[in-house]
């Protein structure tokens, strides 16, 4: 086993996604997620990688395009704003069946909003990240250790699966500190990609790697096999992590930050004597459904824990299909909620007593 090192999220990220096999690296500075940009600067061309700094997130997510296209492992960073600018890339990426990493490290919001925390990209990331009839794999880790943990699971189901993954990161998760073991060096065999425009050496078919189709039959005929491999991908790659959840009666739903916040909330709650249990969303989509709904067949209430003014809420109570009820609490703008302003919901919740 390795030792640990002390190490900021956003630079434990690109350390990940190097070890995962990842040579290929373009972006554009944007707080809070600049680091990561910053860290693979000095450290891709150590290892025989590519990092250009394009002029505009527009022109970094075309990159990263083509460089997926290629067959390589690929990735960008951004904040908030900087996805809005990449989504028209983002859904060329998912029409023309390529794997690419996005980091979002979220910041307050709309508009130029605010360099601190946020939650309130939810949306964009699970439902509504572009045009067309696309999804991604998003994933949302707690600490440090499982962003760099889940770096290289991201590559590996985007290979796997043919689409875009993301990691939606937070500007608390990717400007702290924590001790975190990085992960051996891995080998990538790129070659093995057989629908890859790397050059076919005339030992197999032409590839030509495109999201245009002028035909409306051949489109949707791809896209509907398209929503058949998503199928799959509902049914098998579901994560979420349960805490005190068998015998609670009310259960937090949260994800990434916010769930750091309501495990003391639910710890706080449990030593006053009131049952409270949380399940932590590690994948956002495809959403942790089978999770909530087991758990909703004994839980009488549900509370979801977001640094927006609410967005996954929505995505709890169809989990539950509308049999249970589900509050929610949550701060925007950049601001944080503490354990004792939770756990007071909680009490709440519970008819104010403790």
């Amino acid at each position: 086993m390795s030792e640990k090192v002390l190490m900021k999220g956003n630079e434990a990220i690109a350390e990940a996604a190097i070890a995962a096999g990842c040579r290929h690296f373009f972006g554009y500075p944007i707080t809070p997620q600049t680091e990561v940009a910053a860290y693979m600067s000095k450290r891709m061309p150590k290892v025989n990688g590519v990092y250009l700094q394009a002029e505009s997130e527009v022109a970094s997510i075309n990159m990263v395009l083509g460089a997926a296209a290629a067959g390589v492992r690929v990735m960008t960073s951004t904040s908030s704003p900087g996805v809005s600018l990449m989504a028209e890339g983002i859904s060329y990426i998912a029409g023309s069946d390529v794997p690419a990493l996005i980091i979002n490290v979220q910041r307050g919001g709309p508009g130029l909003g605010g360099i601190q925390p946020s939650q309130a990209d939810y949306y964009q990331a699970t439902k509504s990240t572009a045009h067309g009839d696309f999804h991604m794999i998003v994933f949302a880790p707690s600490t440090v250790q499982e962003t760099v943990d889940l770096v290289a699971k991201a590559f590996d189901l985007g290979d796997k699966y043919r689409m875009p993954v993301m990691i939606l990161s937070d500007g608390m998760l990717g400007q702290m500190m924590e001790p975190v073991e990085l992960p051996e060096p891995k080998e990538v065999d790129n070659d093995s990609k057989e629908w890859a425009a790397c050059g076919h050496k005339n030992q197999r078919k032409h590839n030509v790697v495109n999201s245009l189709y002028i035909d409306p039959a051949t489109l949707e005929g791809l896209v509907k096999k398209r929503f058949e491999r998503y199928a799959k991908v509902q049914a098998e790659e579901q994560m979420a992590e349960e805490y005190l959840v068998d015998d609670a009666d009310i259960v937090l739903v949260a994800y990434g930050a916010s769930a750091r916040v309501s495990r003391s909330a639910v710890d706080m709650a449990r030593k006053n004597g009131i049952k409270a249990g949380l399940i932590r969303p590690i994948t956002l989509w495809p959403f942790p459904v089978d999770a909530i709904a087991k758990a909703a067949e004994h839980v009488p209430k549900f509370l979801t824990v977001e640094m927006s003014m609410g967005q996954m809420v929505d995505d709890v109570r169809l989990a539950v299909k509308c049999a249970r009820p589900v509050e929610f609490y949550g701060r925007t703008g950049g601001m944080i909620p503490t354990p004792i302003e939770v756990y007071n919901k909680i009490v709440e919740m519970n008819g104010g007593e403790q």
